[in-house]
């Protein structure tokens, strides 16, 4: 990168710093910069926002958010009945180290990523093992994500996070849309074939760029084992035309207006594995592991705006740009400085989702009542000033309801092998031995709801 690239970057950053600079102590935490960051300009502020929720409500609030389920009623009594100042943080702190917060980042991450497509080529079981273990040992976010785009599908270890491309049969239209809204924040299906007529941001380069880093990949099925892996060619380049201006244009692999990345000159032979019948090729050279990288770069702000922003709707109700994956000039956040704060406290703890969790979830914003004041003017859910209602997910349904009937993991263990009855056409759901497991137990649990 030149000089004067550096330079206006540096330039850059710096205005955004001085015009969303909040003016909060050096000493301050993340959280308490936030709610400084909401507050800041308006002097009756916190006169008008909500009081705070309380212990009952707080820890309903926060058992759901990071276990996926209400607390037992021995907890909410004990829990009010807590005198202790810090309570709060202990109960945060707690959770956070739960089996349960890696179960319900499980399902909230699975639910992200896959959207509920059906399984194709690699078990939804292994898939949820991967990302709750991953979330079990705090793996930071850059990290999980460069494994799940850089993985081939052939190590029997690694191959659950290969799920992200195989399920998607690799096919490189619908991975490049997938990419952009799901770690980028921008939905440029619509940039395949034109620049979007709408957003002026979205251009037909930007689609095509993160095409490149994964046209020359395919799916490849082993004739002996009959399992998929990734295979890639050594050549291949991308052209494409707009259907509006019959404009040409090409582009090596490039995230949205970063540098492209061109192909070195490989001098000999460009393939470790050459192409043939019922053999998987292997390039000297990868476009698709270039891909990771370029991704989850830390001059790629994308990156980091669209997990910021994820989380935020996770634990607030809404994010600070609506939809998740409309980024773009027109959609602007709601509060610049607060995405400032969240995306610089991420990149200084390495992408240590759990981190900002906890910060979220320890600011006066969270703990806020959803009861508006009565001589509150303001009904903009945008401003927080109350906490925001959020509809539970399937799985924080179904898991409230075993904690409401009380089965739940303690007393699985004194229930012996049982099979639930359903539908005579569904056949059994569930015949565990020597004891039901819990997992067994929700899906089923679930099904018969419906």
């Amino acid at each position: 990168m030149s000089l004067r690239s550096n330079l206006q970057r540096l330039t850059f950053s710096a205005i955004l710093i001085a015009v969303f600079a909040v003016p909060v102590c050096a000493e301050s935490t993340l959280h308490e910069q936030i709610d400084a960051a909401l507050s800041s300009g308006n002097p009756q502020y916190e006169k008008q926002v909500a009081t705070p929720a309380d212990d009952a409500t707080f820890l309903r609030r926060i058992t759901l958010d990071l276990t996926g389920t209400i607390p037992s009623a021995e907890k909410v009594r004990a829990f009010v009945a807590d005198s202790s100042a810090d309570k709060r943080v202990q109960e945060i702190d707690r959770l956070l180290a739960s089996p349960e917060y890696a179960r319900r980042m499980q399902y909230v991450f699975d639910t992200m990523l896959m959207e509920r497509h059906p399984d194709k080529h690699v078990p939804a079981k292994d898939w949820r093992n991967y990302l709750r273990q991953a979330f079990l040992d705090n793996r930071h976010w850059d990290d999980l994500v460069q494994e799940m785009l850089t993985v081939d599908g052939t190590d029997e270890k690694t191959r659950p996070a290969a799920k992200f491309l195989l399920d998607r049969e690799l096919k490189a239209e619908q991975v490049t849309r997938d990419l952009a809204r799901l770690f980028l924040g921008r939905d440029l299906e619509c940039a395949q074939c034109h620049d979007h007529p709408n957003v002026n941001d979205y251009l037909q380069r930007h689609y095509h760029g993160l095409n490149a880093f994964l046209s020359r990949s395919y799916l490849f099925r082993d004739p002996k084992t009959k399992k998929t892996s990734i295979g890639e060619k050594a050549e291949g380049q991308v052209a494409f035309t707009s259907v509006f201006t019959k404009e040409e244009g090409k582009t090596a692999p490039r995230v949205l207006d970063l540098p492209e990345i061109p192909d070195p000159e490989i001098p000999d032979e460009p393939y470790k594995v050459k192409p043939a019948k019922n053999v998987r090729s292997i390039p000297v050279y990868s476009r698709r592991l270039q891909l990771a990288d370029a991704i989850t770069s830390t001059e790629n702000q994308a990156f980091q705006n669209n997990i910021v922003n994820r989380l935020w709707a996770l634990m607030m109700g809404r994010g600070l740009v609506e939809p998740l994956d409309m980024w773009h000039s027109d959609n602007p956040p709601t509060h610049p400085e607060v995405l400032q704060l969240l995306t610089a406290g991420l990149q200084k703890k390495d992408y240590d989702l759990q981190y900002l969790i906890r910060e979220l979830a320890l600011t006066k914003t969270y703990q806020r009542s959803s009861h508006r004041k009565t001589d509150a003017k303001s009904t903009d859910e945008t401003d927080y000033r109350v906490g925001l209602l959020k509809p539970l997910s399937p799985e924080q349904l179904a898991w409230s309801m075993m904690q409401a009937t009380g089965v739940t993991a303690s007393t699985l263990d004194s229930l012996k092998a049982k099979q639930i009855k359903a539908d005579p056409k569904k056949g059994p759901i569930v015949t565990a031995e020597p004891r039901w497991q819990e997992e067994a137990l929700h899906d089923a649990l679930w099904r018969n709801v419906d």
